[in-house]
């Protein structure tokens, strides 16, 4: 599961070129090519009447786009990287899901934003939906924070819940293990899935989990990377921010299964609770 390609998302306003930066570390693993997508959104462009179409002001947003990208190609040109370039109009997930698509990308990096409730219904889909609509892994970025000093991979916290996508997840920390200092592997049980009545068969519950935990890390050790496990018993996303602050987590690395995506936006999940919650990035790895 190399990541040979990256997608790099931005609407300009809110993830710039200095965010990428950090992330070219890859290039020690596998990666080569950079592709930048920069989504002018439909709204941006109605009239404020919803009526017809501003065809000037997209051309400017087009040209505009396209003067940012010419300039960041050159320096990643002069890094020996290739570089491609999209500048669509359209909804922002459906147009970043079929690029990714398009360019068979082995990574997304994107911004985030918090949305209300009402903001999520009034202007679109969610941006962490996006997850839900593609196999590509995908990091998001904090919007509206300073621009990172360290590469975000160097010292990752990675969440597993034994599911596929969590064995997805190891697979990508295994595959840029020369980017990686240290990772901490760890596994937040909640208090209901301990259901044992004494404090004996709770602790043969964490000695379990402990054990499973032991063979990531072996099988993270063998391709040269520190790991080392951790058991939380708590609510998974509190106890997951909780671990990120205690071991300086330079991101948190987490599996997530591809649900619809109205489920997750009223029902809620541990990655989207994470992704509002956490001041580091957050990269979600999606089932196959």
């Amino acid at each position: 599961m190399n990541i040979q390609k990256m997608l790099f998302v931005t609407r300009f306003e809110d993830i710039q070129f200095d965010d990428l930066l950090p992330i070219l570390e890859l290039r020690k693993a596998s990666l080569d090519h950079v592709v930048f997508l920069n989504v002018i959104e439909p709204e941006k462009i109605a009239l404020r009447r919803g009526i017809g179409y501003r065809k000037d002001e997209a051309v400017r947003l087009r040209e505009r786009a396209n003067v940012r990208f010419i300039d960041w190609a050159e320096q990643l040109f002069e890094q020996g990287l290739e570089v491609g370039v999209y500048i669509v109009v359209g909804p922002m997930v459906q147009q970043v899901v079929k690029a990714a698509r398009n360019e068979e990308a082995d990574l997304i990096v994107m911004g985030y934003r918090k949305k209300s409730k009402v903001q999520e219904v009034t202007e679109g889909v969610d941006i962490s939906e996006i997850a839900y609509r593609t196999k590509t892994p995908v990091l998001m970025l904090k919007e509206g924070k300073d621009t990172p000093v360290e590469c975000p991979f160097r010292r990752p916290l990675l969440a597993t819940a034994w599911s596929p996508a969590s064995n997805r997840a190891v697979e990508l920390i295994e595959s840029i293990g020369k980017v990686i200092e240290t990772v901490h592997v760890v596994h937040a049980a909640s208090e209901r899935s301990l259901k044992a009545e004494s404090s004996m068969a709770i602790q043969e519950t964490r000695k379990t989990t402990r054990k499973k935990l032991d063979d990531i890390c072996d099988r993270l050790s063998r391709s040269g990377i520190e790991a080392k496990p951790h058991v939380y018993i708590g609510e998974p996303s509190g106890e997951i921010q909780k671990a990120a602050m205690e071991f300086q987590a330079s991101m948190v690395v987490l599996g997530m299964s591809r649900r619809a995506g109205w489920q997750e936006r009223w029902l809620g999940s541990v990655p989207k609770r994470l992704m509002e919650t956490l001041q580091i990035p957050v990269l979600v790895v999606p089932t196959t």
